[in-house]
């Protein structure tokens, strides 16, 4: 059955099951990188065992005075040992409850600062997966796998493994000290074992598979929410009248949930309880055999106390430790999912000798490249996709043997059809995506043998769709210039025609635009994100359709900015409006990933080919293009 719920994991994930071996090899494979997480941690590990010895010894200290106590009641023995003895007990109740602080303390430290290090892995092993991981990834199911997996992981360290030693070494010896009062007593007491063992087992395997169904469904109500709450996403929901539709759905998955967790909850109330009913009906057999031992004179009554206090104390720590499988069963399931996060290989990575983008005027080239995006099982998940299994088809080739040099200080610029590769050639020039065969350089240099940071920093790309995030302007253009001052943000917002407008609301720079700036209009985002590619002062600008949806007006005054922005630096501009791309020193006009045109605009004009078919298209009816 442990198998079953193993094997259902690694279908959703998108892998073979596993047999019986090597289930286990994958378990202890999990188990050693759990602890390479807590590696160091060690110190506070071994402080927290040394404190769960004591907190231990002193656990069973108590009913061996207890039943000191009792014998010198019924033997009418001195009153002042008496009362030394009651002092001794609160006493070890004092240290008792002090050692259980500090070991409550140094388990949650632990397990918080182990947990800490796990998200930190997986958020920065995140970041570095291409744009290719993203845009086939849900956001709410990627989510969910450092909020909703990661704190099922950490209640495996904080509450139940903390817990395990210092119950282990409890039972341990309890049952020792049990043994020397009286065997039989104690072999009668634990025959009932088996019971709740043998239960103990199966319902850890059911739990753990009740957790995996519950991360699963909990994913996709992540999904839904991180899509539908957009400002996108909500509008396109009202657009088309669908928020019964949607409402019904995440109901459904709301109740799968609810009802995994009731079934979860019956699961671990049957088990509490009949464990409960097992430790009562083993008291009442010391009770028993330990009265008539007692009457007979084999036993005397603090002993059969002392016993009675102890078969809590074992039943206590045996029942924790029976529950502790079914919490660890269901961690393991956490921690796999995280794991097969951090297993992705990035396919973007730095050179160990990775070099600094050449000083100087920068150029950029491309020579003879080729590129077809990678398939899905090279940056995917199937969990994260919600699919049986990824596509492990290659992708199809959409760039085909590419040439063309941008010199230093020069502008070249991108036309063509949707489709025809043009954004593609963007993001392989910012290294977004590596290239198949061929190369691209920047200042001299094959971009895949400089570091990334400096890459971007040479490299400015200002997208159609550029992005800001829910922050305010300050911030939003911070983003480009940490180091940027005040007086440098207005300056980038005067040369994006947008300091009259900020100036203008309430407060200023430090206005919230919203996600993804939707309090804004769209042309007023494009200048935003224009403004911030100028405070970053890249040697090199790439603008994809920058200007895409900007009225004529505010068109006109971003072109006059970006003019005064481009002098002296190398520029890539990629328009569908072929107006703005005139004075460019050279056009390449590509159609399905090739270079069929390149000139200047007067030349291909004059040459009558698809250039000038697109152009006489576009200004047909204007008296530009009469």
């Amino acid at each position: 059955m442990e198998s079953v719920a193993w094997n259902t994991l690694y279908r959703q994930i998108g892998r073979p099951p596993l047999s019986g071996k090597a289930l286990r090899q994958s378990r202890r494979e999990t188990w050693r990188r759990v602890f390479g997480f807590a590696r160091p941690h060690r110190r506070k590990i071994a402080a927290y065992l040394a404190l769960s010895v004591v907190a231990a010894v002193l656990t069973v200290i108590t009913p061996l005075v207890a039943g000191r106590v009792v014998n010198h009641i019924v033997g009418g023995g001195d009153t002042s040992i008496i009362v030394w003895l009651a002092l001794a007990i609160a006493g070890i109740a004092l240290a008792e409850a002090a050692a259980s602080m500090l070991t409550q303390w140094l388990s949650s430290n632990i397990g918080e600062g182990l947990i800490l290090d796990l998200r930190r892995a997986v958020f920065d092993h995140v970041q570095r997966m291409p744009i290719a991981f993203f845009t086939r990834t849900r956001t709410g199911a990627l989510v969910s796998r450092l909020n909703n997996d990661v704190i099922g992981a950490q209640r495996a360290f904080s509450d139940t493994l903390s817990g395990v030693v210092s119950n282990f070494v409890t039972l341990i010896l309890t049952f020792a000290v049990m043994v020397t009062i009286s065997w039989q007593v104690t072999f009668l007491a634990l025959i009932l074992l088996p019971v709740f063992v043998i239960p103990a087992r199966r319902m850890a395997n059911r739990m753990a598979g009740l957790s995996r169904q519950a991360a699963e469904y909990n994913a996709l109500m992540s999904t839904q929410m991180t899509e539908r709450f957009s400002a996108p996403g909500a509008t396109l929901v009202k657009l088309f009248g669908r928020p019964a539709d949607e409402s019904a759905e995440f109901a459904a998955r709301a109740r799968k949930v609810r009802d995994i967790g009731v079934q979860r909850s019956v699961v671990q109330g049957i088990f509490v309880t009949a464990l409960t009913l097992v430790s009562a009906l083993a008291l009442a057999l010391v009770y028993g055999l330990g009265g008539v031992l007692a009457v007979n004179g084999h036993l005397n009554a603090g002993s059969v106390v002392a016993l009675a206090l102890l078969l809590t104390r074992l039943y206590a720590p045996l029942t924790a430790l029976a529950g502790a499988r079914i919490e660890i069963m269901s961690a393991l399931v956490s921690f796999e999912r995280v794991f097969e996060v951090l297993d992705l290989t990035p396919l973007i990575t730095d050179k160990p000798d990775a070099q600094p983008v050449p000083s100087g005027p920068v150029s950029l080239r491309f020579d003879n490249v080729r590129f077809g995006y990678p398939s899905a099982d090279k940056v995917s998940l199937a969990s994260l996709e919600e699919v049986a299994g990824l596509d492990t088809r290659a992708g199809v080739e959409v760039i085909h043997d590419i040439s063309f040099s941008v010199p230093a200080g020069k502008m070249v610029a991108l036309v063509g059809s949707s489709g025809a590769g043009k954004s593609t050639i963007a993001q392989l020039a910012t290294r977004l995506y590596d290239v198949d065969s061929g190369r691209i350089s920047v200042g001299g240099a094959d971009v895949r043998d400089l570091r990334s940071a400096d890459l971007h920093r040479a490299v400015g790309l200002v997208t159609q769709d550029g992005h800001l995030f829910h922050d305010t302007v300050a911030n939003n253009l911070l983003l480009a210039n940490p180091l940027a001052t005040e007086e440098d943000l207005w300056d980038a917002l005067r040369r994006a025609r947008l300091d009259a407008l900020i100036a203008s609301l309430p407060d200023g720079l430090h206005t919230v635009v919203g996600e993804r700036g939707y309090r804004l209009s769209g042309g007023e985002r494009q200048r935003l994100t224009i403004a911030r590619l100028l405070l970053a002062h890249p040697a090199v600008v790439i603008l994809d359709e920058a200007t895409a949806h900007l009225d004529s007006t505010s068109e006109a005054a971003v072109q006059e900015a970006l003019a005064e922005a481009l002098v002296g630096r190398t520029s890539v501009v990629i328009a569908h409006r072929l107006s703005t791309i005139r004075a460019a020193d050279e056009i390449l006009v590509l159609e399905a990933g090739r270079i069929i045109e390149r000139g200047r605009h007067h030349d291909l004009l004059a040459a009558g080919g698809r250039y000038a078919e697109l152009y006489r298209t576009q200004f047909a009816s204007t008296d530009e293009a009469a």
